[in-house]
């Protein structure tokens, strides 16, 4: 009876086990991506000076972002926003940037703020070079561009990094792969397993060929400063 008892209780666990890491899987897009789908507010993003614009996604769909341009001879940066939010929340960090004459495209994602569609990881991908696309229209070459990667939008910048000499690329909490990162906040269950979008900018960042700066902080808890370490390693 005893060892019925056992078994019974030993197949729970399993089952609960397993449960738990199949919502993991099913839930891991909604865990990673927290998109505002609200409107950027016109007010606040032009009061900084930008200025909203669009362009053609690989699908053909078409991307909004917010676009300050330049002063003359200044570099652009093109800035890639973490998991949470929209781009429009970022006008007011950009500032001192703007202050010293860079430009700046505030790139959006898709199923992010005004923009239809779903993240992933290649989405996430495409619509990069999309941004980049847009800048290059508009003359600006990628030695006047500099790829900003913020949290999650470092996994972005890498991967764009990787295929262009850009005027730099500054990675501000950023993390060597997603799975990494997702065993320390999930250390019980095989997320290198499970994990979908993966983000592996340690495969990519010895691949760059543009002054590099990594910005983080010892009390990051999101993305703590041992994944950025592990990066700039």
């Amino acid at each position: 009876m005893a060892m019925k008892k056992m078994l019974s209780f030993v197949l729970i666990l399993a089952g609960a086990y397993a449960g738990v890491a199949l919502l993991l899987f099913l839930m891991q897009r909604v865990i990673l991506y927290h998109p505002s789908k609200h409107q950027f507010e016109e007010v606040d993003y032009k009061a900084f000076g930008f200025q909203l614009v669009e362009f053609e996604n690989a699908d053909g769909r078409r991307l909004h972002s917010l676009h300050r341009p330049a002063r003359d001879g200044a570099a652009t940066i093109l800035y890639f926003h973490g998991n949470a939010g929209h781009a429009g929340h970022r006008t007011a960090k950009v500032q001192p940037y703007l202050k010293a004459g860079y430009g700046v495209l505030l790139a959006e994602y898709s199923g992010y703020g005004p923009n239809s569609g779903t993240p992933d990881e290649q989405v996430l991908y495409q619509d990069a070079a999309s941004a980049l696309g847009y800048l290059k229209s508009r003359g600006i070459g990628d030695d006047k561009i500099i790829l900003y990667g913020e949290s999650l939008g470092s996994g972005v910048a890498v991967h764009l990094a990787k295929d262009g000499g850009f005027a730099a690329l500054i990675l501000e909490s950023p993390f060597d792969s997603i799975a990494k990162l997702g065993k320390k906040q999930f250390p019980m269950f095989p997320i290198n397993f499970l994990v979908r979008d993966r983000f592996e900018s340690d495969r990519k960042i010895t691949q760059i060929g543009s002054p590099l700066l990594v910005i983080h902080g010892y009390r990051d808890r999101i993305v703590p400063i041992q994944f950025g370490q592990a990066l700039f390693n």
